[in-house]
């Protein structure tokens, strides 16, 4: 049995870079940057290391990419490993290991400090807006407040449970 599945959850390093090749298929690629967290042995304290990823999306992926993500972003990548060889200019063989995304996750969505994009923000909603909000029911009011009952509060026995 074979297997080759990568699974990452990151930030892109930089924004995407989207390119249509000669047989009209879109590709995007970027950096992802993922992070390690452990604890020392030795010192009890926690470390971190960051480890750096090439990412490869082909087709509708590669338009949602460029679309909605840039530097920052945090998105989770499930794909494969491959690594692809060439040469270069000097006749050397180079070596490139990338993952193929075949899924991708968006995370959530984040505010550029644009000057456009503070103005949409601060902006007063609008009429729709507004009445929507107003037609939906105080969720608080709909939230059953469930009081803990001090006398129930005994110890649970081994014989109380059915299995």
């Amino acid at each position: 049995m074979n297997l080759n599945k990568v699974i990452l959850i990151g930030r892109l390093t930089s924004d995407p870079e989207a390119k249509t090749i000669p047989s009209g298929q879109m590709v995007c690629s970027f950096g992802l940057a993922t992070n390690r967290v452990w604890t020392n042995q030795e010192t009890k304290q926690k470390e971190e290391k960051a480890e750096f990823h090439n990412i490869v999306l082909w087709r509708r992926l590669a338009e949602i990419a460029s679309q909605y993500l840039n530097k920052g972003s945090l998105v989770l990548i499930e794909g494969r490993i491959q690594t692809r060889s060439w040469e270069d200019q000097s006749g050397n063989k180079r070596y490139r290991t990338e993952i193929v995304g075949e899924n991708i996750q968006l995370g959530p969505k984040t505010f550029s400090q644009g000057p456009q994009n503070q103005n949409s923000r601060n902006q007063k909603p609008s009429q729709s807006q507004e009445s929507k909000e107003s037609a939906l029911p105080n969720q608080e009011e709909n939230i059953p407040i469930i009081e803990e009952d001090k006398e129930d509060n005994k110890e649970i026995r081994v014989e109380d449970i059915p299995f």
